[in-house]
């Protein structure tokens, strides 16, 4: 079931040009992460794909009632503003005491919810935001870069998570990432975005087209050679299709 859909859209800032002509369909069940060079469009995507900036051209489609998750890139909070974690989970409405520590736990941030959101780290500031966005039950998990300021066996351990997440609830997880190792073998599928869809399909696919190798080189070959071990599948490019059923 496809749950939204981009169809040929371009957004501008002014005289600028950030996206032009991209169309992209996430399924439910699927993780896909989009990748590309900085200034490339990734989080003006995910803000047209939730609505928060609207396309110069072209149309979002989204299956009727779809439910929405999203975990910013940045979310400023004053330092001076006195908000726990468990507080902000209350935001903007209140949540029962024993689903706000399901979502911590799910979100590995268990025992955060009495302290400051200004002291968290960064990796518990996204954990607590994960938490936040899980409690609606999307149906389709957008996040900004969510594992900036881990290394890599914390973005490991954090894209298991999603995986998880995903397993428990049916949605889809759409990300933007720059951790290309972690992103081959840990994705269903792959979106390398330069302004426009340069390629996209299977981690394996899209590491053979040549746009990729062009912007990202031949670095991704050993986390390939663990894709490849982990699936035994036959290696396909998406095709765009009309959302069913989209008002």
């Amino acid at each position: 079931m496809t749950l939204i859909a981009a169809e040929g859209i371009d957004l501008r800032y002014g005289a600028r040009r950030v996206l032009h002509g991209v169309s992209l369909r996430i399924e439910r069940g699927e993780i896909v992460t989009v990748v590309g060079p900085n200034g490339s469009g990734k989080s003006s995507l995910l803000r047209c794909l939730i609505g928060a900036e609207r396309p110069s051209s072209g149309r979002i489609l989204r299956a009727a009632g779809l439910r929405l998750g999203y975990v910013p890139q940045k979310l400023h909070i004053d330092a001076t503003l006195p908000i726990t974690a468990r507080r902000f989970l209350d935001l903007p409405q209140r949540v029962p005491e024993a689903e706000a520590a399901a979502a911590l736990e799910e979100a590995g941030a268990p025992g955060l919810g009495g302290l400051q959101m200004a002291a968290l780290s960064g990796g518990q500031f996204q954990r607590v935001l994960l938490a936040r966005a899980i409690l609606g039950r999307p149906d389709l998990l957008l996040l900004d870069e969510p594992t900036q300021g881990l290394d890599q066996a914390g973005t490991s351990g954090f894209y298991r998570r999603l995986a998880a997440i995903r397993d428990r609830l049916g949605c889809a997880v759409l990300l933007v990432s720059h951790d290309l190792h972690v992103v081959m073998s840990a994705s269903d599928r792959v979106v390398c975005l330069n302004g426009h869809v340069c390629c996209e399909g299977t981690p394996a696919v899209v590491s053979a087209a040549p746009a990729w190798r062009e912007l990202f080189g031949t670095g991704t070959a050993g986390a390939l050679a663990l894709y490849r071990h982990e699936h035994d599948h036959e290696d396909h490019v998406a095709h765009h299709h009309p959302v069913a059923g989209a008002e």
